[in-house]
């Protein structure tokens, strides 16, 4: 009985060529390195198939799929071992096993017949290896979520626990209640700003709230006989024009307008007297808050001489003993400052705001109300004059103390005045707030939303 010979294990990617003279020649690239090489079983009992459809790319269908695994298990069930096995068909050729035989100088390939015909389906029984099997598995499970609906997409049932939770905080009146708004804080980027004083901030606006009532002047108009609104209005509106001429400060306007008041609120003034009070007033604020005040001289000159170096000094020497040399006081100003920090502005609203308050402090019907809701209206009309949303948040109140509907009356006053600034008279606000350097805001429409009703606010008849 023959032996069978021996032939060494080709490598991968290598053909044996010839096996003349017991000379085993290897050839590189034969099968393109292994790119188009078929897994072969159990060599010498593979066969061809007939009528296998060639196509090498065939797309692998559910019921292809099915067809091969139901053929596996067949092939399986024939032979207990499990192994791997074609079946031989009609016209079927077998391949010889060329290591046996050694009739053939190379390992022959499978040839297959190709055609355009399709196999019948009674005649196809095919091998699949483990590999083939693995890959039809993964690709039959996305077709099979995507038939019965099981995708990450679908809606999940609530649980019962869910349920139960949902009807327990339902029983006890406990509802998801929408975020509260982020309070900012206003005083973050001054931290490291001495001069700011945020360690004490907070104290000292607790402070001014609590004695802006004490140095806040009581309506008064009713104890004069010869002054009336329009005249003090008239002497806000000159002291605007000398405010501007002398380039000073917010604060010694805002101290100006709370000296007079208070000095008419205790002392009643003749007609003639009216504005050297205004005069004596802005040279005490001016002394006050300015570091370079005008002087006496100054102002003799800006009353075209109306009144004397020494009336001046008098009146100020009697002003100050009525008021008991009291000026550190909580004006609007104080207020407006913290204020306006608090609703985060750009420069046009902070024009629109002071342009509000020194109408409001021009006008006498502005008295009834305190400093601290005077500028907590001017900050609320301003934004609403410049449509900012929310017109009035969280932050805004927590600062002001002041809710959107205890601001409404006295804002509704401010926007009355804002829409008879352009036709009163009285135009030394409304030419102060025309001009370019302050963005022109007095030229910009009232706030829509308070127009209806903010002539019924005004209370008072407006100069």
């Amino acid at each position: 009985m023959a032996s069978r010979a021996v032939v060494p294990q080709q490598a991968r990617g290598e053909a044996v060529v010839g096996g003349i003279g017991g000379k085993v020649v290897h050839k590189k690239n034969a099968v393109a390195d292994g790119r188009n090489r078929k897994a072969l079983g159990d060599i010498g009992n593979l066969v061809t198939v007939r009528g296998i459809d060639s196509k090498p790319n065939r797309p692998i269908t559910r019921s292809f799929c099915a067809q091969l695994l139901a053929n596996a298990q067949a092939a399986a069930a024939a032979e207990n071992n499990k192994k791997q096995v074609c079946v031989n068909m009609e016209g079927a050729a077998p391949v010889l096993d060329v290591v046996a035989a050694g009739k053939r100088n190379a390992v022959p390939k499978v040839v297959q017949k190709k055609g355009n015909a399709k196999p019948k389906q009674a005649e196809k029984i095919i091998e699949i290896s483990p590999d083939t099997e693995e890959k039809v598995q993964k690709q039959d499970k996305p077709l099979n979520r995507k038939k019965e609906g099981e995708g990450p997409s679908k809606k999940k049932a609530p649980t019962l626990t869910s349920v139960l939770t949902a009807r327990s905080k339902a029983a006890c009146g406990v509802v998801n209640k929408p975020k509260e708004e982020k309070i900012i804080d206003i005083d973050a980027a001054d931290a490291d700003n001495e001069l700011a004083g945020v360690e004490y901030i907070e104290d000292m606006y607790k402070f001014f709230k609590l004695v802006e009532n004490e140095s806040r002047p009581h309506d008064y108009m009713d104890s004069q006989p010869e002054i009336n609104e329009h005249m003090r209005a008239i002497l806000v509106d000159w002291l605007v024009d000398v405010h501007r001429k002398f380039e000073l400060s917010p604060e010694t306007f805002y101290l100006t307008i709370n000296i007079i008041d208070r000095f008419l609120a205790v002392k009643t003034v003749p007609r003639r007297e009216l504005q050297l009070v205004g005069i004596s007033a802005m040279l005490m604020a001016s002394k006050y808050e300015e570091i370079w005040a005008p002087e006496v001289n100054d102002f003799v000159c800006l009353s075209d001489r109306a009144y004397t170096h020494h009336q001046i000094l008098v009146m100020e020497k009697t002003i100050l003993g009525k008021l008991e040399w009291t000026l550190t006081v909580p004006t609007p100003y104080v207020f407006l400052v913290r204020f306006i920090k608090a609703s985060i502005p750009d420069q046009q609203m902070e024009n629109v705001v002071y342009f509000l308050a020194e109408l409001g402090m021009m006008h006498y019907a502005t008295i009834m109300y305190c400093p601290s809701m005077i500028a907590a209206s001017a900050v609320y009309v301003a934004r609403c004059t410049l449509n900012k949303s929310p017109a009035w948040n969280e932050t805004l109140k927590l600062h002001t103390g002041f809710s959107e509907s205890q601001l409404m009356d006295c804002a509704k006053l401010l926007v009355n005045l804002h829409s008879m600034a352009a036709k009163s008279k009285l135009q030394g606000v409304y030419r102060k707030y025309s001009d370019t350097e302050r963005g022109s805001v007095a030229l910009l429409p009232p706030a829509k939303s308070f127009l209806p009703t903010a002539a019924a606010a005004a209370g008072k008849t407006i100069a």
